[in-house]
């Protein structure tokens, strides 16, 4: 599976269930599982984990790749609050496209569509 339009003009192929915390699954990322644990760390708050994730990172990929990753994940915590907060729904036009992904996912148990169950 191409994940977004990255993947597509790289013709790099990514496996989205390594995405969900499938350990056993390689992503096609490169330093993926360093990138993920220093995503957890971030998330979770967690200093001491956080440093040596960090370290990692910045070991395999350099310290403007972690800045870069830093940036994504602090991005990404935050959109989907607001868009929350606001109760934006998905807009219409992306509900069919991306359907399989949500369903992949599990995502439709947030009601991103904003219609009513029933």
């Amino acid at each position: 599976m191409r994940l977004s339009s990255s993947g597509q003009d790289t013709g790099d192929e990514y496996n989205i269930q390594a995405i969900m915390g499938d350990t056993d699954v390689e992503s096609g990322i490169p330093a993926s599982k360093e990138l993920s644990a220093f995503a957890e760390a971030m998330c979770g708050m967690n200093t001491a984990t956080m440093d040596e994730t960090r370290a990692a990172v910045v070991d395999i990929l350099g310290e403007a790749a972690m800045l870069d990753a830093a940036a994504a994940v602090g991005a990404f915590n935050i959109f989907p609050r607001v868009a929350d907060a606001t109760g934006i729904p998905l807009e219409e036009m992306k509900v069919e496209p991306t359907a399989a992904i949500r369903e992949q996912l599990g995502l439709e148990a947030f009601n991103l569509t904003g219609k009513l169950p029933g």
